[in-house]
């Protein structure tokens, strides 16, 4: 009896393994499992729990959403297909036995979606605001999980949330932006991500308007007549401003005169005015003004006249004959008697060649004025020597040192 009861049991269909619970992104296909051993004359019937929906009986489908099918490996699994899934798919999902009583078991399928943006109910792409007023930005995102929103600037640079707090990247679904300025201009970007790929983003342009203003470098420029100057004005303005520039009150326009040249960079715009071969009339108050829709202004700058620079004189090579012993040389005279200097006034030079003073000199004796340090009763003289002469004496000094005359022996009275 013992025994019978065993087989019976033995032969009653049961559930081997249990149904996993599965992840499949949004639009992709999925595939449930159920294995049963000893099925016998028994049916599988699919059912989808959370719709309270049947979906197949043994190798039939039931509903008619043709995305569903079921196989069967001829073994013990049978396997529910779902092609294309959708939101709507996400639930629990029951394999069911027709025994007495029923058996059944569940897995879950979990259906996760990407983010994406709600671009209606999002900030517009480009946004316009004036400038130290407040403006706040929203983005809105769906996604399962549900997404996270994240700002950052496009450029890399810090969010002013206000004077004194800036953050790299700012989270929520709402950035507000207060007295914002012109250096907050530019993109910003909403980022969602719920770690299901791909992470989106949208970017938002804010625009932020002021009135033009004006920059000089040189206000006072001078140049000679007949070359070129250039004079330059630095702008910032949004919306983009027109500028353009006068002398007195005539607008300058390019020629073979006048060259103009704007580089702009953001709301920041650099002008160039090139004049050539500059006359007396180029002279005068140059005007650069810039105008947009919500204001104009005007820098001035003053280019005048300076005299050209007179050329440089040309050096005037001096020419100085000295020995090897670094005394300056004259034409050799007619020999005369050799003098020994007395030691004690030059130790530099222990001998010296009497010379006949030049024409010009005109020899002086003072007695009264001893050479000193020398025994002899020589005299001392005043030597007056012309312009070039001291030139070429000035110069022997700063190549060879003090200059000495030559001696001229006295004769003692």
């Amino acid at each position: 009896m013992e025994f019978s009861i065993c087989a019976a049991l033995s032969d009653r269909p049961m559930f081997a393994e249990p149904i996993p619970n599965v992840t499949v992104p949004l639009g992709r296909d999925v595939s449930l499992p159920c294995v049963v051993e000893n099925l016998g004359n028994y049916k599988v019937a699919w059912i989808h729990v959370g719709r309270q929906m049947l979906l197949t009986i043994h190798k039939h489908v039931v509903v008619k959403i043709p995305r569903f099918s079921v196989s069967h490996d001829n073994q013990k699994t049978w396997l529910l297909h779902i092609n294309n899934v959708q939101q709507d798919d996400r639930g629990y999902y029951m394999c069911q036995l027709n025994t007495n009583p029923m058996m059944s078991q569940v897995g879950f399928l979990q259906v996760v979606v990407p983010p994406n943006i709600l671009d209606s109910l999002s900030t517009e792409s480009t946004v316009a605001v004036r400038e130290n007023q407040n403006i706040t930005l929203t983005c809105k995102a769906d996604g399962y999980p549900t997404p996270k929103l994240m700002w950052k600037r496009e450029d890399g640079q810090s969010i002013s949330i206000n004077r004194h707090y800036k953050v790299s990247l700012y989270d929520g679904e709402q950035l507000n932006l207060t007295r914002i300025t012109r250096n907050e201009m530019g993109a910003y970007l909403c980022i969602a991500t719920n770690g299901v790929p791909p992470t989106v983003s949208k970017r938002i342009t804010v625009d932020v308007e002021f009135s033009p203003m004006i920059f000089v470098p040189n206000q006072l420029v001078g140049a000679p007549a007949g070359t070129n100057v250039t004079i330059d004005c630095h702008t910032e303005a949004y919306p983009r401003a027109m500028s353009y520039w006068f002398l007195g009150a005539e607008m300058i326009l390019s020629n073979e005169k006048y060259t103009t040249s704007i580089m702009e960079n953001s709301y920041r715009a650099y002008m160039r005015l090139t004049i050539r071969n500059l006359q007396d009339g180029d002279f005068g108050n140059y005007r650069c003004i810039s105008k947009n829709s919500l204001g104009e202004t005007e820098g001035s700058i003053r280019l005048y006249a300076i005299p050209k620079p007179s050329a440089a004189p040309k050096a005037t090579e001096i020419k100085s004959s000295a020995n090897k012993e670094g005394r300056p040389s004259t034409p050799s005279p007619a020999k005369r008697p050799t003098t020994v200097w007395p030691s004690s006034y030059n130790p530099y030079y222990t001998k010296r060649t009497e010379r006949p003073p030049p024409p010009s000199e005109e020899r002086v004796e003072r007695p009264e004025q001893k050479l000193r340090g020398s025994q002899s009763t020589g005299s001392a003289y005043i030597i007056r020597w012309s312009a070039p002469q001291l030139m070429v004496v000035a110069v022997q000094y700063i190549l060879t040192g003090p200059y000495m005359p030559p001696y001229v022996p006295q004769t003692a009275n």
